[in-house]
């Protein structure tokens, strides 16, 4: 894991200096935000993609409430680990932050060989953005109509059948691993470059399935070339209501999180954390925000910058436990 770099430790030296003067934190957080300084939330995903939408509706709303500009700035790059690194380097002073997936703290520390940051020590959790779990999406040249139809026709056609994932490692490659082994099928697995790309090829029927996320599915849905069977969470969601979730199909354990969420680079001072914090309770109360992301197949809601890091630790460590399982092997 990487150190902190030259920019960070001396932010930390004004810190410790403001300490030997008998000032606090606080010194450096009560005119938090500057009107004439930008807060930039960094985003791992091209514009124009479900999670950059999210992005940018909430820097909307942020500016309104924080009185100051907030800007998305977005980083697509080696499964958002570059942006999140990016953010990891950054000055802890509360300009910089990052709006990511599960998978970037979850997931690509138990799939990649090199990643550039730690998901604990290099980062300050703010807030819980919103829930969104994957789900199944078939072709429509498949004959199931639910997961146990889909299961029949894969094991009547070993090894001729295939799912897209949005890229080796990925959570939509574990979901596609997770869900082979549970069954038993016999399924080829095909790599995209990101989620669009296989999306397009579902649709095409160039791959039969795959596990893709619920504001994507949506739109594929509506193509009339796609059909989604199910869902990868505990319950169904207000988005697609009449899909069933896996354990209601008897197929139990397809649950894992998936979730988006604010974070800052590590040692952030508290008094500014607490500021964003309720800003963005906030923000992410507010009905518009609130409907945006349920169209999206997500349900909007903060949380407390502990109850996220607890978030954080938990999904990270049943994310590794579904890794081993299923015998990933690192990218």
């Amino acid at each position: 894991m990487k150190r902190l770099n030259g920019t960070r430790r001396a932010f930390g030296t004004a810190l410790g200096a403001a300490a030997l003067l008998g000032l606090a934190p606080l010194a450096f957080a009560q005119d938090f935000p500057a009107r004439n300084k930008p807060i930039r939330i960094v985003v791992g995903f091209t514009a124009g993609g479900g999670t950059d939408a999210q992005a940018r509706i909430v820097a909307q709303k942020l500016g309104e409430v924080l009185g100051t500009s907030v800007i998305v700035d977005n980083k697509p790059g080696a499964s958002t680990m570059l942006a999140a690194n990016e953010v990891s380097r950054a000055l802890p002073d509360g300009y910089t932050l990052l709006y990511a997936p599960s998978s970037t703290m979850a997931q690509n520390p138990h799939t990649f060989a090199q990643v550039p940051y730690d998901p604990f020590k290099d980062f300050t959790a703010i807030s819980m953005g919103g829930r969104g779990p994957l789900v199944l999406s078939v072709s429509t040249s498949v004959p199931a109509s639910n997961v146990k139809e889909l299961v029949a026709y894969v094991k009547a056609n070993p090894g001729k059948v295939s799912y897209a994932s949005f890229g080796a490692g990925t959570s939509s490659h574990i979901y596609g691993e997770a869900f082979v082994k549970k069954t038993g099928v016999d399924a080829v697995h095909i790599p995209y470059k990101g989620g669009s790309d296989a999306a397009k090829d579902l649709i095409g029927g160039r791959v039969q399935y795959m596990f893709d996320s619920a504001s994507s599915a949506i739109i594929t849905s509506a193509t009339g070339k796609v059909k989604v069977l199910a869902i990868a969470a505990n319950a169904r969601i207000p988005a697609l209501p009449d899909v069933p979730t896996f354990a209601e199909q008897g197929y139990a354990g397809l649950d894992l999180p998936s979730w988006l969420g604010f974070y800052g680079p590590a040692r952030m001072p508290a008094p500014v954390v607490a500021k964003l914090n309720a800003a963005l309770t906030q923000v992410l109360a507010m009905p518009q925000v609130r409907e945006f992301y349920r169209t999206g197949g997500y349900e909007a809601g903060a949380t407390t910058p502990e109850e996220f890091a607890g978030i954080t630790r938990t999904t990270y460590e049943r994310w590794g436990a579904m890794v081993q399982q299923v015998g990933l092997a690192k990218q």
